[in-house]
């Protein structure tokens, strides 16, 4: 076996072999990372114009463009003056324009409870909690005036608003005002009712006695 070479030697011939080998490596990281930031551009970044920003492209300078004339956005197409206003020929509608049922009773008696009662009350009387508290007190649903109105005045009065009232259009959608509309008719009709208005079936069931509320944790047996 001839000679060996010393170990010291060994390795600083590994070393100096290695060495082209890191720099070309450390090199090729750092190209990848300069033209990665160079090409980079987060959705943040992206050219775009900030609300009410000024444009030179446009003779009026605005950014936010009008409404090309004759387009419709999506959901905003209005063809039945009837449903979306309560007018028709500038007159307001004297029926509803769709059938009133029971579910939509209902559905008004939700709506109105929840939209209308902090005012009007739960009857309709203009005593609702924040009128108790000092907002301006409405005029009852019950005089003859706005028993005589038609369901267009009260869809109107909901979309747009009246006097302290202010509009409910933004909070309420179109069928649920008239739904609305049809729950204060029925609120009306229950305070002003008479013996005639009663089903001729159901008049002997006016007679029977009204038990008294129970007590706070009483059962009450039949």
């Amino acid at each position: 076996m001839g000679p060996q070479r010393p170990r010291r030697e060994q390795r600083t011939q590994r070393t100096k072999a290695r060495g082209p080998l890191c720099i070309l490596c450390i090199l090729g990281v750092l190209c990848g990372l300069v033209s990665s930031l160079g090409c980079r551009q987060d959705m943040h970044d992206q050219p775009k114009f900030k609300p009410l920003a000024k444009n030179t492209f446009f003779a009026d300078n605005r950014s936010a463009r009008p409404q090309v004339t004759g387009t419709v956005a999506r959901g905003q197409l209005r063809e039945d003056a009837h449903l979306y206003t309560g007018k028709m020929g500038g007159a307001f509608v004297e029926v509803f324009p769709f059938p009133v049922t029971e579910d939509v009773l209902r559905s008004g008696r939700e709506r109105y409870q929840i939209f209308c009662t902090p005012c009007h009350g739960q009857l309709g009387k203009g005593d609702g909690i924040i009128v108790q508290r000092g907002y301006r007190k409405p005029s009852s649903l019950h005089i003859d005036r706005l028993r005589n109105e038609k369901p267009g005045y009260f869809f109107d009065v909901i979309t747009n608003g009246f006097g302290a009232m202010p509009d409910y259009a933004a909070q309420v959608p179109v069928k649920d005002r008239w739904a609305i509309a049809a729950y204060i008719r029925a609120l009306q009709l229950s305070q002003n009712a008479t013996l005639e208005d009663v089903p001729a079936e159901h008049r002997k069931d006016l007679a029977a006695p009204v038990p008294p509320p129970s007590a706070p944790g009483e059962t009450r047996h039949q």
